[in-house]
């Protein structure tokens, strides 16, 4: 079932356009027959500031938070669905955050844009559980994707996960496990724990109903 277009989308994204840096219509499968088109994040962003990436935006608060906290940090941010993430690009584009970029397209077409080892960090925050066995390879921990964050991290460089769903909370603590991961930090109620978080929508609405769970790692030194 598609999702309902939102009323003057094309227009919005138009005059969003210089904030989306990647971006594909979903009805193409440009994994398979578009040729390699790299970003040169150094030029995209005008610095050599860290980068960090966000997969699976959604309406950008967070995203557009942490850019106006850490104005030294840039970001890029990813979402595969244009109604969703539109708003954040809008609101990117009118508080003129330079530091923050879009990708409209889902993380597996990433690879033809990303070089090795570009990333910092690499958020995870809310994803899909994809509860079914039958859907566990869309999950954003399944060994697949740990392949890519592997590949784009830098040295020592961190997935960060929050979630609000136990179960795939705890089958990302054993995929991770399992592709040898190094786990810094975890928490079991990140709300109860001392640790700096910025919230997101989702967050703020459905943390009163129970914990959230988060989670610190990265791949261990190849030398």
């Amino acid at each position: 079932m598609r999702m309902r277009l939102k009323k003057y989308l094309t227009e919005r994204v138009e005059a969003a356009r210089d904030y989306i840096v990647v971006g594909y219509d979903l009805d193409k499968d440009a994994r398979n027959d578009s040729p390699l088109d790299v970003l040169d994040l150094a030029q995209v962003f005008g610095n050599d500031n860290p980068v960090c990436l966000e997969v699976g935006c959604g309406k950008g608060q967070w995203i557009c938070r942490m850019a106006v906290s850490h104005p030294d940090v840039n970001y890029l941010a990813v979402e595969k669905y244009t109604n969703v993430i539109i708003p954040g690009v809008e609101r990117a584009k009118r508080e003129n955050l330079t530091n923050l970029r879009f990708g409209n397209c889902g993380v597996e077409y990433l690879p033809r844009h990303i070089v090795k080892h570009a990333f910092d960090k690499i958020y995870l925050n809310f994803s899909s559980p994809f509860p079914t066995a039958s859907h566990e390879k869309q999950r954003l921990t399944y060994k697949r994707f740990l392949s890519l964050y592997k590949e784009w991290l830098k040295e020592g460089g961190q997935v960060v996960q929050k979630t609000d769903n136990r179960h795939f909370f705890e089958y990302s603590l054993q995929s991770m496990s399992e592709a040898g991961m190094v786990f810094d930090r975890i928490s079991l109620d990140l709300h109860q724990d001392p640790i700096p978080n910025l919230t997101s929508e989702y967050e703020d609405r459905f943390a009163p109903l129970g914990p959230i769970y988060y989670l610190e790692a990265h791949f261990p030194s190849q030398n």
